[in-house]
């Protein structure tokens, strides 16, 4: 799935920036988002796969590299467009190592086992029958969900609150977001040695506490520097709560890994869409200052869910694979064990 989906985002991402109308870019973009989708929910159930195997905390680093990624193809765009590169062009030369790259990774990838695939019993029987919708799961989206919404109201609204509402200019505005996911990605690099340390169930919720006093007294001060320094809280205390979600989603019992981190990964980006679209709608009926104290609210509700759900506390490395299920790959998981 993870090469399919390679091929496919390559191969479609460069039709956007040829299409001549409104109906073809909708579909271009709509069919890369699809295989976007499609890599991050396989990619994650690979991860979840390697973690068992290496019987270690890999996620938030794991993340912490997507996020690597995603600055340094935001750096490479912006002087790929000073130097007059189309958006095809940009794609299109990108993916040709992309898929060298990572399509060679792809044969180095260890098989994928769902949590109590050979621990089944008759009392599963009802868990197996609802599938996704058992209650662990559905705690799971939606603290995916409301994660999520806080991400895409940063990512949206948070540089137009720092230049209209408070006034400050284009330069500082766009900091909101980059302080933000500066923030979240140390929090994500270093989430391997943290969580391995502390237990997810402790340590996310004091995290989720911080993002809420810290973005919520940002908006109580409300000057450019508290707003912008409550950005950064927000990125510490939301940027390891989707990839220990999705570690948790994949010790669910009873549900094939893929199908379990696809539905929590489908709550995520449904919040990541409604977002920015929430804070719109209460913002043109109040004010947009008004409107962000929901992502306070929402981190609230993610640190009590953490905090209860039974998830966290199910170690899904302590119930999968040991190293010996899988001899030909030693070397693989030799050098993951080392990063």
């Amino acid at each position: 799935m993870v090469r399919l989906a390679l091929v496919g985002y390559c191969v479609s991402g460069p039709f956007i920036g040829l299409t001549g109308s409104f109906g073809t870019f909708f579909f271009a973009f709509l069919l890369w988002g699809f295989f976007q989708g499609l890599l991050d929910v396989s990619m994650n159930t690979q991860a979840i796969a390697v973690e068992r195997y290496c019987e270690r905390v890999l996620m938030p680093g794991f993340h912490g590299s997507w996020s690597v990624g995603a600055l340094v193809g935001a750096v490479i765009g912006a002087i790929a467009v000073g130097l007059g590169v189309s958006l095809s062009q940009q794609l299109l030369v990108l993916a040709v190592p992309c898929l060298l790259v990572v399509g060679w990774l792809t044969t180095r990838m260890i098989a994928d086992q769902s949590v109590g695939d050979d621990r089944e019993s008759p009392r599963d029987t009802r868990e197996q029958r609802f599938g996704v919708l058992q209650r662990e799961l559905i705690v799971l989206g939606a603290i995916a969900f409301a994660d999520m919404l806080c991400e895409g109201a940063a990512a949206d609204w948070g540089a137009v609150y720092l230049h209209i509402s408070l006034q400050t200019t284009v330069l500082v505005a766009g900091m909101g977001f980059a302080v933000y996911a500066c923030a979240m990605l140390v929090i994500r690099l270093s989430g391997n040695r943290l969580f391995t340390r502390f237990a997810a169930h402790r340590l996310l919720p004091l995290l989720a506490v911080v993002a809420t006093l810290g973005f919520g007294g940002g908006l109580v001060i409300d000057t450019s520097v508290s707003v912008l320094v409550g950005f950064a809280f927000l990125g510490v205390g939301l940027g390891s709560v989707v990839p220990m979600t999705l570690s948790a989603s994949g010790a669910v019992q009873n549900v094939n890994t893929g199908k379990a981190v696809a539905a929590v990964a489908g709550c995520g980006w449904a919040g990541f869409v409604v977002g920015p679209v929430v804070i719109g709608v209460i913002a043109s009926s109040t004010t947009l200052r008004t409107a962000l104290f929901v992502v306070p609210v929402l981190t609230a509700v993610v640190a009590i869910g953490t905090a209860t759900a039974k998830g966290f506390r199910r170690s899904a490395l302590a119930t999968g694979p040991t190293p010996s299920a899988h001899p030909r790959q030693s070397a693989l998981g030799a050098s993951l064990t080392e990063f």
